[in-house]
């Protein structure tokens, strides 16, 4: 059996960077380690970290195709953030101008839990941990 020791990162693809980066750095708060630009894919590439994790390449290029994600597209289905205190996060996102769904209870942890959506409209969720 293959031997995984964890998560190394997430690679996004958006369609307005500036939006984008400004979403993840700003809204989300992931620190930025390093960014480039690739001038022969006419692409940036933005590594981001939460806290001292590396998480999150997000690239930018010139024309992406579309992405299904709704309803419950075939493919990777969200992507989830733990959070201490998930009212607190839903006031910071209400702050930022991001609307969130309903704010629901998984059935089989009792944990709470909610979704939004990047400016791409990826499903991102905050789960109480």
């Amino acid at each position: 059996m293959l031997q995984l020791a964890q998560v190394h990162h997430i690679a996004i693809i958006c369609t307005d960077y500036a939006v984008s980066k400004r979403f993840y750095t700003e809204v989300l708060g992931l620190r930025v380690i390093r960014e480039v630009y690739r001038a022969e894919r006419q692409s940036y590439k933005l590594d981001m970290a939460l806290g001292e994790q590396y998480l999150i390449e997000l690239f930018s290029f010139p024309t992406p195709p579309a992405r299904a994600s709704r309803p419950e597209a075939a493919g990777l289905r969200h992507l989830a953030f733990q959070v201490a205190d998930l009212d607190a996060a839903v006031a910071e996102l209400a702050q930022q101008g991001v609307a969130h769904e309903p704010i629901r209870t998984d059935e089989w942890t009792g944990k709470r839990f909610t979704f939004f959506f990047d400016p791409d409209h990826l499903p991102l969720e905050l789960y109480e941990g």
